[in-house]
């Protein structure tokens, strides 16, 4: 018999997310809500001091609401909400998520960068269309940061996070997103993406020619496109993404202003602006890993979240 569900929401600097989910009895995971809204509460992330504005706040705290609203009919036996690199590196964070808990009675857990990258790890070992794979990467792309994790026998030996988010790179180097793409900006961007990863200690040590998953709004927004292309949704499209389509797809890109990106069929609207910077940083990123293609996948941050709250099925450890 089915376990009792569990919701986690995962309140991200681009988006907010929940995930309701049940363990079945031969040990899997089984999706039974999944729902994501675009709220962009990390507007100012790349100030020095960043704070949530008083909108942000109140957008974040609106969709926290009807999400968990969304959850109920399920019953959730627990319910998880964890905050990542917005909320993590705000100075009112706390103060938000004092808010969140006084709105909804439900406390915010602050996940730092390591617990954040370890828990898509872990939530990936959950993913059955990644079953075959032993020795890979994964990265996950947000909006405040970028997970970067390497995986041996399927065990986690490097994890970290850096400030490497689409919305934060925007912020530092496209002064005015609604205008079309500048190519030295793009260039500075991305020998910048380049420079933070050698900076970081990342190991680029698997044999080629290497496997890496992406995760995260930007690569699922690439294949929202490409199928927009052929008339099919996203279930529809493959799950490898080569790196080319991602060159094409900012080349394509790069004359358009905001309106012009945003009128582009299967573009959602309200991650028209970040998108660019995140195409570039993935560009980058292919590049420093030796990669000519990569697996896509759905299972980050809430299905590890889940996995935690429902016992994990996998003992991941880092070595």
């Amino acid at each position: 018999m089915p376990s009792a569900p569990v919701a986690v929401i995962d309140i991200g600097s681009n988006s907010i997310k929940v995930l309701v989910a049940h363990r079945l009895d031969d040990g899997r995971i089984e999706q039974l809500k999944n729902k994501t809204l675009d709220c962009r509460i990390s507007a100012g992330i790349a100030a020095t001091t960043p704070r949530l504005s008083e909108d942000g706040m109140e957008r974040g705290l609106a969709a926290i609401r009807e999400l968990l609203a969304l959850a109920a009919p399920y019953a959730p036996a627990r319910i998880a909400l964890v905050a990542t690199s917005a909320v993590r590196d705000a100075a009112n964070g706390d103060a938000f998520r004092a808010r969140v808990l006084s709105a909804t009675g439900h406390a915010v857990r602050l996940l730092s960068g390591d617990e954040e990258a370890n828990l898509i790890g872990l939530g990936l070992t959950c993913d059955p269309a990644l079953a075959h794979l032993r020795d890979f990467y994964v990265f996950d792309l947000g909006g405040g940061s970028l997970e970067c994790l390497s995986f041996r026998d399927r065990r986690i030996t490097q994890s970290l996070s850096l400030r490497l988010g689409c919305v934060r790179m925007t912020e530092k180097f496209f002064a005015d997103p609604t205008s079309p793409l500048d190519h030295d900006r793009c260039t500075g961007l991305a020998l910048f993406v380049k420079q933070e990863l050698r900076r970081s200690g990342f190991r680029f040590d698997l044999p080629a020619p290497a496997a890496a998953v992406f995760t995260g709004g930007t690569v699922t927004t690439i294949r929202v496109l490409k199928g927009a292309l052929h008339g099919v949704g996203l279930a529809d499209t493959p799950a490898v993404v080569g790196v080319d389509t991602v060159s094409a797809l900012l080349d394509e890109l790069a004359p358009l202003d905001l309106a012009g990106r945003q009128a582009v069929p299967g573009m959602p609207a309200a991650r028209a602006d970040v998108f660019p910077a995140a195409l570039v940083t993935v560009l980058a990123i292919a590049e420093s890993a030796g990669l000519d293609h990569f697996h896509h996948s759905l299972h980050n941050l809430r299905w590890g979240m889940a996995a935690e709250l429902l016992g994990a099925p996998i003992a991941l450890a880092t070595d």
